[in-house]
């Protein structure tokens, strides 16, 4: 088979849920299936280390596309001029956006369609964008795979998509995601939060992280507690970041809640196995990988009972409405309190974490693939 590939969203050092999904399942496609071509389609120069094997073919088109404007030109010209020219067997886009002027089966990678329940969470353009044509993508699809069983069910109940057309595939957890010893997380803590204890949330600063009202209830649970505890916010940033500055100043926190901005892999596994908890209060996601490396550092978490969490994290985390920062507060005030909740969390989540593995994901990928 010829299969082209959208790996936009490989880019070093920036892999996010989307680019982490391409690169650990094309990487394992593309080696395993040595007798296929791949190409693989960037909007600007690429790393050496995204081409896996001497099967993949990289090209790169014109413009980058990084804004909904060059998304059109890209996907509607650039994209439907090389399916045309090669003529492969199809056409997989892993972040869900497909050329709706070619005529190649496409298989497309919806992850969530956040933008359609939250559009204010979303500038202007990319708001209009996402709900005008993605909709026409799911249509155009001949296949589409999700991340989450709640995902499957909300694109079927919002875009009227008959369920088998759709194939849920959980992501996997990275590798280097471990329980670690005290010595690593003092080592850790020293350099992270000068060596205090710490509550941590991974993901970028965008608006439906909810994190203003996790600095709100980590203000509560300051004034309740007196401990010395931290807050480390991990993670890229994105628009809306003053709101987020301000709720800082608001609570006299700026000694208290640490920015790290994009940390090493290697730093972050660290910085994840080395935390009392992860607080992740998103409103919405469509899988939420933080949870499950989480789980395989051996971290209790605190999470929102909303979206795809409880299925994910299942028994291994402790549910918190994401729109009450009392209610917040009171789950991170548990976890520092309750030394039995967070060991039966760490329990829960070393069973749950079995569930999540990039190997099966990449298998159940490259199936979706042979049947298209």
């Amino acid at each position: 088979m010829k299969i082209v590939v959208n790996t936009r969203s490989l880019i070093v050092n920036k892999l996010d849920g989307i680019g982490w999904f391409t690169y650990q399942t094309l990487k394992r496609i593309s080696q395993n299936h040595p007798e296929h071509e791949f190409i693989f389609l960037f909007d600007r120069p690429y790393d050496s280390q995204f081409i896996f094997s001497n099967n993949v073919r990289p090209i790169v088109l014109f413009p980058p596309a990084r804004h909904p404007f060059l998304y059109l030109i890209y996907y509607e010209f650039s994209v439907r001029k090389i399916l045309h020219k090669i003529k492969p067997d199809v056409f997989l886009s892993t972040d869900g956006i497909l050329s709706l002027g070619a005529k190649t089966k496409q298989i497309a990678v919806i992850h969530d369609i956040n933008f359609f329940h939250y559009p204010q969470d979303l500038t202007f353009f990319y708001r209009i964008y996402y709900n005008f044509l993605m909709p026409k993508f799911a249509k155009k699809a001949s296949k589409i795979v999700t991340v989450s069983n709640f995902s499957k069910l909300d694109l079927v109940q919002t875009y009227g998509m008959l369920p088998s057309k759709i194939e849920v595939i959980y992501n996997g957890i990275n590798e280097g995601y471990t329980e670690i010893n005290e010595e690593v997380k003092q080592k850790t803590k020293l350099k992270f939060s000068s060596g205090k204890e710490y509550f941590l949330f991974v993901g970028s600063m965008s608006p439906r992280k909810n994190l203003v009202r996790l600095i709100s209830a980590f203000a509560k649970f300051k004034q309740k507690t007196q401990s010395d505890f931290k807050l480390i916010l991990a993670g890229g940033s994105f628009w809306g970041e003053q709101e987020i500055a301000n709720e800082i100043r608001k609570h006299q926190l700026d000694k208290e809640v640490l920015f790290t901005g994009r940390v090493s892999q290697e730093d972050l596994q660290l910085v994840m196995g080395s935390a009392f908890a992860l607080t992740f209060v998103s409103y919405f996601e469509g899988f939420g990988i933080p949870l499950v490396e989480a789980m395989a550092s051996g971290v209790p978490i605190v999470c929102s009972k909303d979206s795809c969490m409880p299925e994910i994290a299942g028994e291994a985390a402790l549910y918190v409405d994401a729109f009450d920062a009392n209610n917040i507060a009171s789950g991170l005030i548990s976890m520092y309190e309750d030394s039995e909740l967070r060991k039966r969390l760490i329990e829960a989540g070393r069973k749950q974490r079995l569930y999540f593995s990039w190997d099966i994901a990449a298998q159940k990928l490259w199936n979706v693939i042979e049947h298209i």
